[in-house]
């Protein structure tokens, strides 16, 4: 179990990132109008929706083999659970499944048009509220402590 939560942990960086890289790319391309190239703007924003669906995978694992996850529900209750273990158990799988559903509908559709401003539009959106999302739900005390 030690080995999928530190994967989990370290794995969330690298998602992050290139997560930030997709928005801030998505943005610059939407403002300064450039064409959607293959070549760039696609594989980023696909390795930013491929890279999100691992993390949620290994993180579904760890919620369902780790004490902190289901397993804390079922032997606390939802009552007997205090906000730090609440924010495991409860919020981070709950808001981390919305963000990656928001950027795989982004994902979704931005391959239906053809503009590409729209194309950047869409991407920026919805990978960006997956993003705040993500960021809202980061348990901080456990990676800055």
């Amino acid at each position: 179990m030690e080995i999928i939560k530190n994967l989990h942990s370290y794995l969330a960086y690298v998602v992050l990132a290139v997560l930030i890289i997709a928005v801030v790319n998505a943005l610059l391309g939407w403002m300064g109008k450039k064409d959607f190239t293959m070549h760039k703007d696609l594989r980023i924003s696909l390795f930013a929706l491929i890279l999100t669906h691992i993390q949620l995978l290994v993180g579904l694992l760890l919620y369902f083999v780790s004490a902190n996850g289901l397993k804390a529900i079922q032997s606390l209750g939802m009552s007997g659970l205090n906000a730090p273990a609440r924010l495991l158990a409860v919020e981070h799988p709950f808001i981390n499944i919305v963000a990656v559903a928001l950027i795989t509908i982004g994902w979704s559709r931005h391959k239906k048009f053809m503009e590409n401003d729209k194309k950047f539009k869409t991407i920026s959106i919805f990978y960006g509220l997956g993003l705040l999302l993500v960021l809202s739900r980061i348990p901080w005390g456990q990676w800055l402590g």
